[in-house]
C-alpha cells in the first residue's frame, strides 16, 4: 500500500512539474515576470478572460507543486535513515550489539594522533 501511494506521487509530480512549465511557457511576457503573475494583466490572445484563467492555473499548479513536494519529503525516507532502521532491525532481531563507530573526541590535535597512529603501525622505525 506504501508503495502505491509513492508511486501515484512520483507520477502527480512529473506531471505536475510538466503542466506547470508548459503553463509558464504559455503566459504572456508583458505582464513584467512574477509581479504580473500575481497582479494579472489583458490580453487577447486567448480571449479576453485568458490571462486571469492563466495565471489562476498558474497558481493553482504552484500550489499543487508544493504540496505534492511536502507529501513526498514527508512519506518518502531518506536513504540513510532506512539503512540504519533496516541494520537496526536486523541487528536486534539476531540479537547483536550495535556499536557506534563515531570517532572519539580528542584535544583537537590531529597530526600527534596520525604521528601516534604511524609509530603504532611500524615499530621497526621507532628504533
Amino acid at each position: 500500500m506504501d508503495s502505491i501511494i509513492k508511486g501515484v506521487l512520483l507520477v502527480a509530480f512529473v506531471i505536475i512539474c510538466v503542466l506547470l512549465v508548459l503553463l509558464v511557457l504559455v503566459q504572456d511576457q508583458d505582464n513584467s515576470g512574477m509581479g504580473g503573475l500575481l497582479g494579472g494583466g489583458n490580453s487577447a490572445a486567448f480571449g479576453s478572460h485568458s490571462a486571469s484563467v492563466l495565471t489562476k492555473a498558474t497558481v493553482v499548479f504552484v500550489v499543487l507543486f508544493f504540496v505534492v513536494t511536502f507529501a513526498i519529503a514527508k512519506i518518502l525516507p531518506s536513504k540513510a535513515d532506512s539503512t540504519d532502521a533496516d541494520m537496526r532491525a536486523a541487528a536486534e532481531s539476531t540479537g547483536a550489539v550495535i556499536q557506534e563507530t563515531l570517532p572519539q573526541a580528542s584535544d583537537g590535535k590531529w597530526w600527534d594522533d596520525s604521528a601516534k597512529a604511524e609509530e603504532a603501525e611500524s615499530p621497526e622505525k621507532a628504533e
